[in-house]
């Protein structure tokens, strides 16, 4: 007898494809994915609504603890609120540069060029501030507890990126530190924490990026 509860459930039976046909969608996919870059030039070149809708969607279909979707997108595209981002970010990573950081987190920085100016904050169309729920606020103020919150909001944000990657647009992952200026810009609630800033766009003509390497296959998995 099948102890599979039926109750709240319905049939779930995804096409399934060949083992070769498996093996290249994998591949695509890889080969898609393995060309997305961290992108700090920016064109200024609009995003439809409906793309960045979509992107959210998509964002939003991750798994999460307990299905309780412990985020918020707040998508900025106003040119003045984006401003004043850029502003008050600076202000944060000018003293984070300037000592905040220890000298070791510098030297790692260092290849990559950056510095504490962050102007893709405002050539970027469209800036995606993401936030955490900590928890759900109730009646009377009561807190319903939300699960493995910090892990849920990692994976929403990296179905995001790949969201992005496959409609040809570029990202970046910004944590400019702290970033409790954002709840206050945008006015969310208590139960809410900035989690990852994530300008949105298409490159700019002349983008330029660090020549790095990923690790291969057989330093970053274990067979057993």
């Amino acid at each position: 007898m099948s102890t599979t509860p039926t109750k709240g459930f319905i049939p779930y039976n995804p096409k399934r494809y060949s083992p070769e046909e498996t093996a290249l969608l994998s591949s695509h996919f890889f080969t898609l994915l393995d060309g997305r870059r961290s992108v700090r030039h920016f064109s200024p070149a609009p995003i439809a609504d409906e793309v960045i809708d979509n992107l959210v969607r998509t964002a939003s279909t991750a798994p999460s603890g307990a299905h309780k979707q412990p985020w918020t997108f707040c998508v900025v595209t106003d040119p003045a609120t984006k401003s004043a981002i850029r502003t008050a970010a600076e202000e944060e990573e000018l003293q984070n540069y300037s000592g905040r950081m220890p000298q070791e987190w510098l030297d790692d920085l260092a290849p990559f060029g950056t510095d504490w100016r962050k102007g893709f904050l405002e050539v970027a169309p469209c800036l995606i501030v993401v936030f955490k729920r900590a928890y759900e606020p109730g009646a009377n103020g009561t807190k319903r507890k939300n699960y493995y919150v910090e892990e849920s909001v990692g994976l929403a944000c990296g179905f995001l990126l790949a969201a992005a990657r496959h409609a040809g647009l570029v990202t970046l992952t910004h944590t400019p530190s702290p970033m409790n200026f954002l709840s206050k810009f945008l006015q969310r609630p208590e139960n809410e924490r900035p989690f990852l800033l994530i300008p949105v766009g298409y490159p700019a003509s002349d983008c330029m990026v660090p020549d790095l390497k990923r690790k291969g296959l057989e330093e970053v998995m274990v067979r057993y």
